[in-house]
């Protein structure tokens, strides 16, 4: 993969998918050892990118992921219930939200088309 330019680097500020934090500076961040983010990795709650040379990178969003998880185990929580916590209000917050969509569809209407 060529480096990006800085113009595209710029463009990836914003991007809070873009794997921009190094698995110490991550650690660093979350105030928790890489030993932690190993774990819910292996948990498969967040699965980080692997830059050229293998190392993982992770984005904001999985940051936000690793927090929740750091906050359920430092109140006592076993780190393989804290992720299973996690997946689940994600899937939670999924089926709300696909709820609210059915509703305010006018009756009758299933979204798909009837071609």
């Amino acid at each position: 993969m060529p480096p990006e330019t800085p113009s595209h680097a710029i463009d990836r500020l914003d991007d809070d998918d873009y794997p921009a934090y190094t698995m110490g500076r991550a650690a660093e961040m979350l105030g928790t050892t890489p030993a932690f983010l190993r774990a819910i990795g292996e948990a498969r709650l967040i699965t980080p990118l692997r830059s050229e040379g293998g190392h993982r990178r992770y984005s904001r969003y999985q940051l936000r992921i690793a927090a929740r998880a750091r906050e359920l185990v430092d109140q006592g929580t076993p780190v393989e219930a804290a992720c299973r916590i996690i997946i689940l209000e994600d899937q939670l917050e999924e089926a709300r939200r696909i709820n609210e969509e059915l509703r305010r569809r006018p009756a009758g209407r299933s979204g798909e088309d009837d071609a």
